[in-house]
Order: structure tokens, then sequence, then C-alpha cells
């Protein structure tokens, strides 16, 4: 936990303080505040971040297992994905309990939390099966894909409010920014914890397809690679 809140006293102060950045007022939870809401995006976000960093080195940091072994070596990358589960849980139930304490009646919402962590689980992992074979091809990898999260990062509202997009970007600029499938898992996660309302069907749907189509490529990528991680590794 105490990484998010480093970032949120870090962002919270840049965004918050300097930059003037404010919350928008949850409807209808009437909750307004800067930290709770960046808490409210930058979990999802580090959960997604951390099973990227930990399937990317799953194979390599495992290499005299993955030569010498036989077994199914995806379970390597859906252990680290559990493990990160057990981390997220265990951040978000601090957060509802804050929310809680705020005024924030987010024991309702608590079911469709646990859905939405397997959607988002079920979508990190498709990353993570396709990052743990390319970094063992491509050394490179690993640098290439922390410039490529540091502008996903910055790309996805969560530091910002949705709003300014629509204000500042023109309309070409906006239509990739919408389909951000992190974006739709950031609102979804405000919707429930901060606003306390459902994230509505359509962006459910696009979560669960989403999902569906991550975990799919990222299988149809690591079974094709995998054959020959003994030898590459």
């Amino acid at each position: 936990m105490l990484n998010p809140l480093a970032s949120v006293a870090i962002y919270g102060f840049v965004f918050g303080v300097l930059l003037g950045g404010s919350a928008p007022v949850g409807d209808p939870s009437r909750l307004e505040n800067f930290a709770l809401y960046l808490l409210c995006g930058l979990l999802p976000w580090g959960f997604f971040s951390l099973v990227n960093s930990m399937g990317m080195s799953s194979m390599s940091s495992n290499s005299g297992l993955v030569r010498r072994v036989a077994f199914p070596r995806e379970v390597l990358v859906f252990s680290n994905v559990a493990h990160a589960i057990v981390q997220f849980t265990i951040e978000l139930s601090l957060l509802s309990v804050v929310l809680l304490i705020a005024g924030n009646m987010v024991l309702p919402w608590l079911a469709p939390l646990v859905v939405l962590v397997v959607l988002i689980a079920v979508f990190s992992a498709g990353f993570a099966l396709a990052l743990s074979t390319l970094s063992v091809y491509f050394r490179d990898l690993g640098h290439l894909w922390a410039i490529v999260m540091q502008v996903w990062f910055f790309t996805t509202p969560i530091v910002y409010t949705p709003d300014l997009i629509e204000r500042e970007l023109p309309e070409w600029a906006q239509y990739p920014m919408r389909i951000n499938p992190m974006h739709q898992f950031v609102q979804a996660f405000r919707s429930l914890l901060y606003d306390n309302t459902w994230p509505g069907l359509t962006r459910s749907l696009t979560l669960v397809l989403t999902s569906a189509m991550s975990i799919t490529l990222g299988w149809l990528i690591f079974s094709r690679l995998s054959r020959r991680l003994p030898e590459e590794v």
C-alpha cells in the first residue's frame, strides 16, 4: 500500500495543489475528495502494471526451472497473477474502509467489485502471457515496455478527470483515448467505489469483450512461442 500512497502524495501535490486540480463530485455518493479519487484510479492501474512487470520476468527469473523441468510454463505467469490479486484485494479492502469512514456506502458494491477484479485480472493476464515469452526472444523489450506503460498511464484519465480530454483535445485525438481499455477499467472502478453506481451496460460489455480478447491473444502468443523457451531462456 506504500507505493500507491506515495503516488497519491506526489500526484496529489502536483495536480491537486500546483495545477489546481479537483475531484468531481460523486454521483450519487456526493463524495468530493481528490486523494480518494486518485486512489480509485491508481489501484487498478498499479495492479495492471504489477502483473505486466512480474509476467515479463516470470520466465527469465525461473530460467533454470524452465530449462530442466517439463511442466506447463503458464503456471509461472498465473502464479504471479494470483500473487498480484492478493495484494490488490488487500489494497481495495483498505480503500473500502477509508471510503466508509469518509461516508461512502461501498458495501452494496463489493460483489460487483469482485467481478470487476476478475475481469481486470483476466485482461492483465493476457498481457502477462504474451510479455513473458516475447521478453525472452527480445531482450530489450523491458525498456521499450516501460516507455509504453508511461505513455499509457498519462493517456489514461487517472490523475485528471475524463472531461479534460473533451475540453482540451480535438475530436480526432479523443477517439483513441476513449477506446483505451484501461480508461474503461479505471472509470468502472471509480463508478463502483467513488460514485457508488453501476458502470453501465455498454461499459460492462466492453470490459468483458476486452478481457476475452486479451487473454485469447495472450494465450495464442504464449502457445506459439513457449515451445522453444528452454532453448532461448
